[in-house]
């Protein structure tokens, strides 16, 4: 039977847990290795992954370029390794003369096509290795950039934070996004929050929760995963 099961399932990723253990929960609960997802969320990060099981892992590649939507919060003032506040601490900085203007202007300027450098803590590969490993390692770190196309949909600001929310084209990093943004205001910034709210078509809204998927039979489980929409196979 697990053989038979292909199709999606969406589900709403907690923080502090990766995409990978994410899978794994979904692997012990129907028994069936093929699984895979449409794009990685940072352990820290919430929010919609859309699970590939069985055959369905075949659209993997393709349905990783799909748009994506967020939520979350920019802390101005303070820099990290990471870019978000999982890491190391390398420069806090006042915001004294910072407002909302100065803001705005450079939430315009990040709105649209632009060229993004991936960050140095991250799954992108170069020569068949993770950016992430060489960086743990404290090895150089090549600079690897990508044209993505950004839309900020709504933002408000309340010193030290940004609140946002934005649709992307796949393959962005939210955590870019603040980096540049504290660069561009010279105060430095990093990501404080992120929920991924939509994935193409899919919504968070019609994903399972982690409590709620604890609690399930894997024949519960089993009849949530969805068959692929023809327009996509």
């Amino acid at each position: 039977m697990s053989d038979l099961i292909s199709g999606i399932f969406l589900f709403d990723k907690p923080s502090g847990i990766t995409s990978h253990d994410a899978v794994d929960i979904l692997r012990r609960k129907i028994n069936i290795r093929r699984i895979g997802h449409t794009g990685t969320l940072d352990p820290m990060a919430t929010g919609l992954l859309v699970m590939l099981v069985g055959g369905a892992v075949k659209l993997q590649a393709k349905l990783q370029h799909s748009s994506k939507s967020y939520e979350g919060v920019i802390r101005l003032g303070i820099e990290t390794d990471t870019w978000d506040m999982e890491g190391k601490i390398l420069k806090e900085m006042p915001l004294a003369d910072l407002n909302y203007e100065k803001v705005k202007k450079i939430v315009s300027f990040l709105d649209g096509r632009a060229i993004q450098q991936v960050p140095p803590f991250s799954a992108v590969r170069y020569k068949g290795r993770p950016l992430y490993k060489l960086a743990r390692k404290n090895q150089t770190v090549p600079v690897i950039r990508r044209e993505v196309d950004i839309k900020w949909k709504n933002f408000s600001f309340k010193s030290p934070d940004v609140h946002f929310k934005i649709e992307c084209s796949g393959g962005t990093y939210i955590r870019s996004i603040a980096r540049e943004m504290g660069r561009m205001l010279g105060c430095g910034a990093c990501l404080c929050s992120l929920r991924r709210t939509k994935i193409g078509r899919w919504k968070v809204e019609d994903a399972v929760s982690a409590e709620k998927l604890k609690n399930m039979s894997r024949e519960e489980v089993s009849s949530g995963i969805f068959k692929i929409p023809h327009d996509i196979e």
